[in-house]
């Protein structure tokens, strides 16, 4: 069984749809990088996945069971369903530290000192434990992804999403977050990601997924992807990207 099962699902905003009849699934220890144009879906579908929008159509199940539609515990979602935004939303107020310790302490009631030592372990990984009693105005964008992305580990998701986790960042700060995301995948993380980073996309990836008008049009390993894509519209954005220097 899949872990992440994503059946026939529609969004509308209004008239507006913006996915349409989408069905997809992820395997435990999988990483799919979403691509495509802007507008195609990719952070819509994030979304609906941890509940932050509701869908209009479809079902979406982990494990077999169903997180959409009502009599979900929303509580118990957002612990197994991880997100991390391009925007980082540290809480200004907070150190690093009480950044990360928060929803473990507030969400699922873990002691002090076992917070306290698990987010300075992932700060330790990151090399960000010298940061741990600064304010997020005291660090780059990209220490600032980085917590974020320790926030988000900090409540053991069985399922982490990343939705165009480097597009607010200077370009001399992408690499530095995507290494961490690289040490995920290799530690088997299952992780479903809207990129705009495709050579990144290429290493990183078991299985590309190429959105458009909503829905997946194409999908495949990042080999046949890249190297030889079937499809018109997939041959057209990835021709777009070359001739733009971004692949």
């Amino acid at each position: 069984m899949a872990l992440l099962e994503i059946n026939g699902v529609t969004k509308r905003y209004g008239p507006l749809e913006v996915i349409s009849n989408l069905s997809l699934s992820v395997d435990e220890h999988e990483v799919i990088c979403l691509i495509g144009p802007s507008g195609c879906g990719k952070s819509t579908l994030l979304r609906c996945i941890n509940r932050l929008e509701e869908i209009s159509l479809g079902e979406i199940r982990i494990h077999g069971d169903r997180i959409t539609g009502p009599g979900v515990d929303l509580d118990r979602l957002r612990r197994d369903i991880g997100i991390v935004f391009q925007g980082y939303n540290l809480f200004p107020h907070m150190t690093v530290l009480e950044n990360t310790t928060l929803a473990p302490l507030k969400v699922i009631g873990m002691g002090r000192r076992e917070a306290r030592d698990k987010a300075m372990a992932f700060l330790e990984r990151i090399g960000l434990a010298h940061k741990a009693g600064d304010y997020p105005d005291r660090l780059s964008g990209g220490q600032q992804q980085r917590v974020a992305i320790v926030r988000a580990l900090m409540m053991d998701p069985m399922l982490l999403l990343l939705d165009e986790i480097t597009s607010a960042l200077d370009p001399e700060l992408v690499a530095e977050v995507l290494d961490i995301v690289r040490d995920l995948a290799a530690r088997g993380m299952t992780m479903m990601l809207a990129t705009h980073e495709m050579g990144f996309a290429r290493e990183v990836a078991d299985r590309i997924c190429f959105l458009q008008s909503g829905t997946v049009y194409e999908q495949g390993p990042p080999a046949e992807i890249f190297g030889n894509p079937r499809g018109e519209r997939t041959q057209a954005f990835l021709r777009s990207l070359k001739k733009a220097g971004r692949l």
